[in-house]
């Protein structure tokens, strides 16, 4: 067992708390969780890329578990995500880092290379499309929107958080546990979990991050190419995304590659953590 650290640091304005773990001479590699998860979301990884040398920093992002929350919609914005990450490989001392994100954490990934690409090294991404991709495919695509349905909900003020509040975040559960392969989540890992939900503030903080990308979308896109090399992981039997759009997001790609799980859903890292292990580990960590 690799041993962690826990510490808070403070990038563009707000605290963040951040596992860490491998050797501190390792290359910086960033691990950034999606919705409704934490950084526990990657707990499967963490162990295996820091026995490949890694510095591994998994934290919790902005309005999440221990992070802090800032209020209103416009502290969730994609450009204040990434400039978070850009804290982080400051504060670690580095002109660069590798950055990997799964779900919302893919979305800030995507986001934060394009804009910051002379900031990262190389970028791993588990089941979210580019954001030019995203965002075709559900203007123009029927079966995509109907997948999208709940980012229309979100949007409403106060409702959902009453709902989930009102249900003890048995929204939550369904979301991880009813699109997932069966047992995917133990009760150990859904008592970590809910402890994360109930901290103060963290559902409107969590709903937020939807509100912002519809409400407050950034006002200049960055150029959507990516030249850094680039590794797209896919679980086929997403029931959020169309699997299509991941070869669609590797055609921004001037140096990538894509592996799909066939029998995998959007939580693919949980599902096959020895060969996303691999995967990761080899992309990263060659040799």
């Amino acid at each position: 067992m690799i041993p962690y650290d826990h510490e808070t640091i403070i990038t563009n304005g707000v605290r963040l708390h951040v596992v860490q773990a491998g050797p501190t001479d390792g290359p910086l590699t960033i691990l950034l969780h999606g919705f409704p998860e934490f950084w526990y979301g990657w707990r499967k990884q963490i162990d295996a890329l820091a026995a490949r040398g890694l510095r591994v920093w998994a934290p919790d992002q902005r309005g999440y578990n221990l992070s802090e929350k800032p209020s209103g919609i416009d502290a969730y914005n994609l450009d204040a995500l990434a400039a978070d990450v850009i804290g982080l490989i400051d504060a670690a001392g580095k002109d660069t880092a590798y950055l990997g994100g799964h779900d919302w954490g893919a979305a800030v990934a995507w986001w934060t290379a394009c804009k910051y690409p002379d900031r990262i090294a190389k970028l791993v991404i588990l089941n979210v499309p580019h954001h030019n991709v995203f965002r075709k495919t559900v203007m123009t695509d029927p079966q995509q929107r109907l997948k999208s349905w709940y980012m229309g909900f979100f949007q409403i003020p106060f409702v959902p958080e009453l709902i989930i509040r009102r249900g003890d975040t048995r929204a939550f559960t369904q979301a991880l546990t009813g699109t997932s392969r069966r047992g995917t989540f133990t009760p150990e890992d859904l008592f970590e979990y809910r402890r994360a939900w109930r901290q103060p503030g963290a559902i409107t903080a969590m709903l937020n991050w939807y509100r912002a990308v519809v409400q407050r979308a950034p006002a200049q896109n960055p150029d959507p190419r990516l030249k850094m090399p680039t590794r797209i992981l896919w679980g086929k039997k997403d029931r959020f995304l169309k699997w299509e759009m991941a070869q669609a997001s590797l055609e921004l790609c001037d140096q990538g590659d894509v592996f799909y799980f066939d029998d995998a859903t959007h939580w693919v890292q949980h599902e096959e953590p020895e060969r996303v292990n691999q995967l990761i580990g080899d992309f990263l960590a060659p040799g």
